[in-house]
């Protein structure tokens, strides 16, 4: 998607505000906001394709600082805290298989069609499937929160428990942005058309 310098700009700054919000407020995700940080970075890599060098880092970078401050905010020692161990910096991994896939996407699609329909459909499954693996998988073998022994069976009920939420979760933010994009493309088009009709 070809970007001035000012849209890629507002669009980081949307997607930072929509995952700084509810990121943020821990008590709302479980009762009205999921977080939306996989469906940001799917939506970063598509909207945001080749900017990957200085948007990528700003929005994890966002991640973590708003993680230190919720937690800090609990009086409770970052370091300390049950979901920050040494798993905890598989989240760039994890992030950057979500980026990849709308990376993947944004290179293949052909305008709003169903082609890009099931093309997006089929990147973002996969990309949430490796981001899930990535940051569940090292949080489960790495992380000492999680007490011995440890199992493979028990990997995958735990795999099996918490897929759907997170799936549900960032299918709901890229389908949100998916709703957004196809209206900025029709209100692109429409002012086209308008600006060819004075001429």
């Amino acid at each position: 998607m070809a970007t001035s310098t000012t849209r890629r700009l507002a669009i980081l700054l949307g997607l930072a505000l929509v995952m700084g919000v509810t990121r943020f407020h821990p008590s709302l995700l479980h009762h009205a906001l999921w977080d939306a940080s996989w469906g940001v970075f799917f939506l970063a890599g598509f909207w945001l394709r080749g900017q990957g060098r200085w948007a990528f880092p700003l929005l994890l970078a966002e991640a973590v600082l708003v993680d230190y401050l919720v937690i800090s905010g609990q009086g409770i020692d970052f370091w300390s805290h049950y979901c920050v161990s040494p798993a905890y910096w598989f989240l760039a991994p994890s992030y950057g298989a979500l980026w990849l896939g709308g990376s993947w996407l944004a290179k293949r699609q052909s305008g709003l069609n169903l082609r890009t329909l099931g093309l997006a459909v089929a990147a973002l499954l996969v990309a949430e499937g490796a981001c899930y693996l990535i940051s569940n998988g090292s949080f489960y073998w790495i992380s000492a929160s999680v007490p011995a022994p440890r199992s493979f069976g028990a990997w995958f009920g735990n795999l099996g428990d918490w897929y759907l939420p997170f799936l549900t979760g960032t299918a709901l933010y890229v389908g949100l942005g998916a709703v957004v994009h196809a209206l900025a493309t029709q209100l692109s088009r429409l002012s086209q058309r308008g600006a060819h009709a004075k001429h």
